[in-house]
């Protein structure tokens, strides 16, 4: 084979079943836009009920729960987008904002939870009916614990970065209502209101790592940052169904866009094979390794010829410019695979 520009695609899930997983996505942000709406009713009651910085801190964040659900329920609409000439890889990356204006969303409820804490630090605050308004907190965060824990699951079962951001968040709202039903019970037990703005403080501080946290992995799924789990998986499955004539693997590549992830790679073959005997074999080496992974995507092979620099570890048995015994082929690596030359292949 004289060139190494060859390559070929496979793609896996059928387009009935990626309609089926988008629908699923899109249920699970309405039910989340539905359960933050009622949710915030019943926490601005509370809040109204008793006065409580710390219920309102809760408050504010279930503002911030409503407009990401509204700017997640968008993003996972865009996203199903089908690819066209203008966006290539389709529009599944519209999620990676998603995640990151929610992000910053909490961040910004967080500021403004710890000023009116501060606010009431300083200039004190009068609360009551603190009873019935922690049991409405700890009611609602009851509620917000199942929310994030669907949303979340949704998420990993079908690869969508955005419900897993808005379960995050979800679930650290969950956390923040019970450090508040906490930090209330201290006051009732204490009579010392001003663990009230204290205890509101302290959330807004936790919710700032929170959004800080959503905005830096939105910003890596933004940038293609590389993914270790993911190409581990990788490795694993290409290990596992390599055959004679793929005699080594590099530059292995991947990058997700919302629900889809593209791979690439480069395949040493032998060099004496026909541009239609490596096709055939890349085709089906392809698709044995697409249908190993549990995720939707697709892989390009480019090949590369061995240039008799493999000897050793080729192990096609009908080889006529053989050069060197066949002596094993040793397992490959993370690093080996990622590395982007080859030395073998360098002049």
């Amino acid at each position: 084979m004289e060139s190494s520009t060859l390559s070929s695609t496979a793609q896996t899930i059928s387009t009935a079943t990626a309609g089926n997983q988008l629908d699923v996505r899109l249920r699970a942000g309405v039910v989340s836009l539905a359960v933050g709406v009622v949710l915030l009713g019943l926490k601005y009651f509370a809040y109204q009920l008793t006065g409580s910085t710390a219920i309102l801190s809760d408050a504010l964040e279930s503002i911030v729960n409503v407009v990401a659900a509204v700017f997640a329920l968008a993003g996972l609409t865009i996203a199903r987008w089908p690819a066209d000439r203008n966006h290539p890889y389709g529009h599944g990356k519209i999620e990676f904002f998603s995640a990151a204006f929610e992000g910053g969303l909490i961040a910004f409820a967080a500021l403004l939870i710890i000023y009116q804490a501060m606010q009431g630090l300083l200039f004190g605050l009068e609360i009551r009916s603190l009873n019935v308004g922690v049991l409405i907190t700890l009611g609602a965060g009851l509620a917000n614990g199942a929310l994030g824990w669907f949303l979340i699951r949704v998420g990993k079962r079908h690869h969508s970065v955005t419900l897993i951001a808005d379960g995050k968040h979800v679930m650290s709202d969950f956390v923040t209502s019970l450090g508040i039903t906490i930090g209330l019970g201290l006051v009732i037990l204490t009579g010392r209101v001003w663990l009230d703005p204290l205890v509101a403080v302290l959330v807004g501080v936790q919710l700032g790592f929170t959004g800080f946290g959503l905005v830096r992995h939105a910003a890596d799924g933004l940038l293609d940052a590389e993914d270790p789990i993911l190409l581990k998986r990788l490795l694993d499955a290409i290990s596992t169904n390599l055959e004679p004539g793929i005699i080594r693997v590099h530059f292995l590549r991947a990058i997700r866009s919302g629900r889809f992830t593209h791979v690439d790679a480069h395949l040493v073959i032998p060099e004496f094979w026909t541009v239609e005997e490596a096709h055939a074999v890349g085709d089906a080496f392809e698709q044995r390794v697409i249908d190993a992974l549990p995720f939707e995507g697709e892989i390009v092979f480019h090949v590369d010829p061995c240039q008799r620099r493999y000897c050793s570890m080729c192990d096609v048995a009908q080889c006529p410019i053989r050069e060197a015994p066949f002596e094993g082929r040793p397992p490959l690596t993370l690093d080996e695979v990622t590395r982007r030359e080859d030395p073998r292949l360098q002049a």
